[in-house]
């Protein structure tokens, strides 16, 4: 599945288009390594998202045929990291 469309479907991101534009701003890496929105993200892979305002890390946990409902879509990730930035430093 492409990471953009994952991204969106476990709402992690709202928008397929906002999903697409922090990995064209290199804010998106998955494994270590800097992502495009078409890369392929399977069971098992660590995404980092270097956010504005929030740096999450998450592993993809499973990767769904169809979009899921509200209650399914958390169930897609494992989320190792989630803090916000300090805006003040």
């Amino acid at each position: 599945m492409r990471l953009d469309q994952f991204l969106k479907w476990s709402r992690v991101i709202p928008r397929r288009s906002m999903a697409k534009a922090a990995c064209d701003a290199n804010r998106v890496r998955v494994n270590g390594l800097a992502a495009r929105p078409a890369r392929t993200v399977k069971p098992g892979d660590v995404v980092l998202l270097d956010l504005p305002r929030q740096v999450m890390r998450f592993r993809v946990a499973a990767v769904p045929d169809r979009a899921p409902g509200k209650a399914e879509a958390g169930a897609l990730t494992e989320i190792l990291e989630n803090r916000r930035k300090d805006l003040d430093a």
